[in-house]
């Protein structure tokens, strides 16, 4: 297994989820444009690479 392409996922993966804390935050602020789906495109995009990273953490295991 690439450990370096593992390590990238998980990079990916921490800024997504700062980006979703950093998006979620607006709320708190009243922001009234929140609802424009970042939201679960990020979401989404977080379960993408967390299935990626599960998978390759799995094979290599096997």
């Amino acid at each position: 297994m690439n450990h370096i392409y593992l390590h990238r996922l998980y990079a990916k993966r921490a800024e997504l989820e700062a980006k979703l804390e950093l998006y979620d935050a607006r709320d708190c602020f009243g922001d009234e444009d929140v609802n424009d789906g970042t939201d679960r495109e990020l979401r989404s995009r977080i379960d993408e690479i967390s299935a990626e990273i599960d998978m390759l953490e799995h094979s290599r295991a096997g």
